[in-house]
């Protein structure tokens, strides 16, 4: 069953299955490819991640994959306005988010 629809990414449909954890780049960039986030963020105004409950943590590289287009393309204040973030459970996610965004601006301004 898919949870993800119109512009809601659910992150329970890319989780392995019954993992708590979200981790790795290359889980990460299959979960950008697969929910077309691009796409989503071109066509709608806003957009919601939820986090689904029964999740212990998420590492920052998961979320460096995921949102790394939409970050470089809009940059943190618009992103963090476009991009509203549920949480189900009682999983704090702002530290990694914050992390991977900081990483995302940081590895792009060195490279450029």
């Amino acid at each position: 069953m898919k949870f993800s629809h119109d512009n809601v990414i659910n992150l329970e449909d890319h989780r392995t299955p019954k993992a708590k954890v979200f981790t790795g780049r290359d889980l990460g960039r299959k979960a950008r490819v697969k929910s077309e986030i691009n796409r989503i963020e071109n066509e709608f105004e806003s957009v919601s991640i939820i986090i689904p409950d029964n999740v212990y943590s998420i590492i920052p590289s998961f979320f460096e994959e995921l949102f790394m287009d939409v970050v470089l393309k809009l940059g943190k204040e618009n992103f963090l306005k476009k991009f509203n973030f549920v949480s189900e459970g009682s999983y704090k996610y702002e530290k990694p988010l914050n992390e991977a965004i900081e990483r995302i601006l940081r590895d792009n301004t060195a490279i450029g």
